[in-house]
């Protein structure tokens, strides 16, 4: 039975987590909206599956917005990424946040799917922002999934009652 378990990211994930990230990302800077984020240093959750680290969510709150910086599920198809978004929810909830989003790439198809799929609409595309992001983090590479050229990124939000 595919069973995990979502608990705040510690001290005793962080070097896995960042491991995911810096795989993922190149690095453990992040940029969304021309802003840096250094995700080893922001809170976060983590999935457990048969306990063994199997997905990762880390956000950051700025007053009563939630930013989801990075979402990373090693084991597809069994609700990691969407709990990891459930519970990133209710924490920004419980913290007053109106508000949860995210920015995504032009290339990662998977992420339009799964984004919207789980209640977030698409609310802007930052025509060639990764252009500019590149200034800031020069590895992003110049094509990303599918051989797509990255260039935009793409906002999606749920508003949160």
């Amino acid at each position: 039975m595919n069973q995990f378990l979502i608990q705040e990211l510690g001290q005793a994930n962080r070097e896995w987590a960042n491991h995911i990230i810096k795989e993922e990302w190149s690095s453990t800077t992040i940029i969304t909206r021309e802003k840096i984020h250094y995700a080893n240093m922001l809170p976060g959750f983590i999935a457990l599956h048969n306990d063994k680290p199997s997905g990762l969510l880390i956000y950051k709150i700025q007053g009563n917005e939630c930013e989801i910086i990075a979402l990373k599920s090693l084991v597809q198809g069994i609700g990691i990424g969407s709990a990891l978004i459930n519970t990133a929810k209710k924490y920004a909830i419980s913290q007053q946040c109106q508000r949860l989003w995210l920015i995504t790439s032009n290339d990662n198809i998977p992420a339009l799917y799964f984004y919207q799929k789980r209640g977030f609409m698409l609310v802007a595309v930052y025509r060639n922002a990764i252009d500019h992001s590149r200034q800031l983090k020069p590895e992003i590479p110049l094509l990303g999934l599918y051989g797509i050229p990255l260039r935009d990124e793409i906002e999606f939000e749920m508003i949160l009652k």
